[in-house]
């Protein structure tokens, strides 16, 4: 059961969220703050606390354009803290997705906020916890069978996922989120890793946040000044920087 903080100096905005949270069964405590100040000294309560103390947060969800401290400048602030609570992103302006990934962000919600999409960030906070505690709780390790399969938990199973499976794949902080037909795994292992791991099995990057299969790209679409590419229902943007080495491996493909 999550512990959660909502902030959001609009009242009206904080008690939607509020409601949301507490109507999800995997949240077992969310309480608000008006302020990015506020809500720094609630967490600073908690850090106090301890993660097993009465006082402890596990996820704030965090407006960002707020009177003096933002809620970007408040997560900067938490990043310098061993162990702080992870953090939500909840706005209604697209322009700070990057930034807020690069504060290593959980997931970053559109206003107005809808039910499916809060109970999807929820998840991926879920996730995470349970990663972090396995990960800091002693176990036998468990080492992948071949390079055509990489090992994930579900549930404190561990399965083996085929890498031709593999659709596409999405930074998460640390971790890195595995994209396939019937669904999505998390693994603790940055992107860059996997992306030297799997150059070899036509995986390539497309962006600071996207590595994709090449065979599961559908389309190359070019706008006016963009690039992004298809895999399944799903529309990728591809970087400048990225875009040369793309169209070229595509077209070695398509012609070799």
């Amino acid at each position: 059961m999550l512990r959660a903080l909502a902030v959001d100096d609009e009242r009206p905005s904080l008690e939607e969220l509020l409601y949301l949270l507490h109507a999800d069964p995997r949240i077992g405590s969310a309480e608000g703050a008006g302020d990015a100040t506020g809500a720094l000294r609630r967490i600073n309560r908690a850090l106090e606390s301890g993660p097993d103390g009465p006082e402890a947060i596990d996820v704030v969800f965090l407006d960002i354009q707020m009177p003096g401290l933002d809620g970007l400048d408040l997560a900067r602030l938490l990043g310098g803290f061993a162990r702080p609570p992870l953090v939500v992103f909840v706005t209604a302006h697209e322009d700070f997705a990057v930034q807020a990934f690069d504060l290593k962000a959980v997931d970053y919600v559109l206003k107005p906020v809808r039910t499916e999409r809060l109970a999807e960030a929820v998840r991926r906070v879920v996730e995470l916890r349970a990663a972090e505690q396995r990960d800091s709780t002693p176990r036998i390790p468990v080492h992948e069978p071949d390079p055509d399969h990489i090992a994930v938990e579900l549930g404190g199973v561990t399965r083996f996922v085929v890498v031709d499976d593999i659709t596409h794949v999405e930074a998460q902080g640390d971790y890195a989120r595995l994209h396939t037909d019937r669904g999505s795994h998390l693994v603790r292992i940055p992107l860059s890793t996997l992306e030297e791991r799997w150059r070899s099995r036509g995986f390539v990057r497309i962006h600071r946040r996207h590595l994709v299969a090449l065979r599961h790209i559908g389309e190359l679409r070019l706008g006016t000044g963009t690039v992004s590419v298809l895999i399944g229902s799903e529309e990728l943007q591809v970087s400048r920087r990225h875009t040369r080495e793309l169209r070229d491996l595509l077209m070695r493909r398509t012609t070799g």
